[in-house]
């Protein structure tokens, strides 16, 4: 017996390209998802064909990536989803640090936040977004750090200090390694060993992972604390016991006594004298 429930095709290639003649826009095939680019002025009208009449009722996500070998560096995508025809879509649009992008904001509410990560991250502007602030840089940040050509020096990163009970600025030095991209998909097969692959079986051909960094130095025969084990045997061992309860209660019924003291000796006190 069969599901009761709709069975839905979702378009095929062929039936974007068929669709999307009246834009000026480009359609491929990329990791099993459609990939459509279209031209700033034409990107909500697609967007708005796309929600109204092929149903991708949400927006899931707006990602941005930085390609600083292009004229139009910036490559803004949108992740679409089809609750109904249970597919999803990905337009992409370009600019550069100048053009801004049309806000979404009026299509999906959500896009207000997604547009305002982007603009902290890339420094994209979204022309009618009335609330293109900050979102997730510190208060006062300058720069976008997800850009390429982002500098890594000159930062400093707020942290509360338990040494001087308060909150401090420290400068902070980014490593190069992490700012390296490179494209690729680990999922197809990167060109590289990633961590945690070097123990697995390598294919014909593939790079020879780096060997393994050799073990700590074992301690001395003749430390004691080599050979001796930690142990908690009975309570004295840790700490505890009658003795210490003992001491722990006369600290506690010594302790509003040393209260009242310090309260008398403040600042602020009236003491008879004073009246005087």
């Amino acid at each position: 017996m069969g599901h009761s429930a709709p069975r839905y095709t979702a378009y095929t290639l062929e039936g974007f390209l068929t669709f999307l003649t009246r834009w000026k826009a480009s359609v491929r095939d990329s990791h099993g998802e459609i990939v459509i680019a279209v031209e700033r002025d034409e990107l909500v009208p697609c967007l708005t064909y796309l929600r109204d009449s092929m149903q991708y009722q949400q927006l899931m996500e707006i990602a941005g990536v930085d390609y600083p070998d292009r004229a139009e560096r910036f490559e803004i995508v949108y992740c679409l989803l089809s609750v109904t025809r249970n597919h999803r879509l990905r337009v992409t649009v370009t600019t550069d640090e100048d053009m801004p992008v049309p806000t979404v904001t009026h299509l999906w509410p959500v896009a207000g936040w997604l547009e305002r990560e982007v603009f902290d991250m890339y420094g994209v502007v979204f022309d009618g977004n009335t609330d293109l602030r900050r979102i997730l840089t510190d208060y006062g940040f300058k720069g976008h750090p997800q850009r390429k050509d982002f500098p890594l020096t000159g930062y400093v990163e707020l942290r509360y200090s338990e040494e001087d009970k308060r909150v401090v600025y420290e400068p902070v030095k980014l490593a190069q390694d992490f700012r390296s991209f490179d494209f690729m998909s680990p999922w197809e097969g990167a060109e590289y060993i990633l961590p945690g692959d070097e123990k697995a079986p390598q294919a014909p051909g593939a790079p020879t992972p780096a060997p393994a960094a050799p073990p700590p130095p074992a301690a001395p025969k003749g430390d004691p604390a080599a050979s001796t084990p930690k142990t908690t045997e009975k309570a004295s061992d840790t700490g505890a016991g009658a003795a210490a309860n003992k001491a722990a209660e006369t600290k506690s019924a010594d302790a509003p006594t040393k209260a009242a003291s310090a309260t008398d000796e403040g600042e602020g006190v009236a003491k008879p004298e004073d009246k005087a």
